[in-house]
């Protein structure tokens, strides 16, 4: 077998790895976006929670303390004082649970999405995180702060934490492409009239 030969019977062998090099650097920046809108949502749904429930409860901190139940159940749901137990795990849960839908959000692709196309995406993901969170999970796995903030309150942050998805949201710039029958050469007409265009040889022709 020649030399040749071996190039060409290596190529297929090669072709996966190529294509893993190619797969693997788009699903950093994915991550990246998801950090970004997530964190966006999560500060956002925090802060529509806190009003919510220093109106309902009178202490701004319950809401984000009841989300603390994944470790702290049932005493979080109790929970009303800022406090690093209860606060501060409660938001690292939420921050945590809003990078995670981000990344759902982030993989349809809503930078190359009109603007109608990005509300539907965002106002999708915060429909189908509130299924998930009180319609499928466990009760000690939902955010908890339902009993906190009300009705209302629920939807105000569910619609905040839509708002965030959208507002992180950076367009794609979009390229123009030019036809490729603008591409094609068109012959050269003379400037006067009655005389041909010569073409000049290099030497040797």
């Amino acid at each position: 077998m020649t030399a040749g030969q071996q190039r060409v019977a290596q190529r297929p062998a090669d072709q996966p790895a190529t294509e893993d090099q190619h797969a693997q650097p788009r699903l950093a920046p994915l991550l990246v976006r998801a950090w970004r809108s997530g964190s966006v949502a999560s500060v956002l749904s925090t802060f529509a929670v806190s009003v919510c429930s220093r109106c309902r409860s009178g202490r701004a901190a319950a809401g984000t303390n009841a989300a603390s139940q994944w470790i702290w159940y049932p005493e979080a749901r109790a929970a009303a004082r800022v406090s690093l137990k209860f606060t501060a795990v409660g938001y690292a849960i939420h921050h945590a649970s809003s990078v995670f839908w981000a990344t759902g959000y982030e993989a349809l692709r809503p930078q190359h999405a009109r603007l109608p196309g990005r509300v539907a995406r965002a106002a999708g993901i915060a429909a189908l995180a509130y299924v998930v969170d009180y319609h499928v999970v466990p009760r000690r796995l939902s955010p908890g702060f339902e009993h906190r903030i009300g009705a209302v309150g629920l939807w105000s942050a569910y619609a905040a934490f839509a708002i965030g998805l959208l507002a992180a949201t950076r367009p794609a710039t979009r390229t123009t492409s030019v036809p490729a029958s603008r591409l094609i050469a068109r012959p050269v007409r003379p400037r006067h009239p009655g005389r041909t265009a010569t073409t000049v040889r290099s030497p040797g022709h």
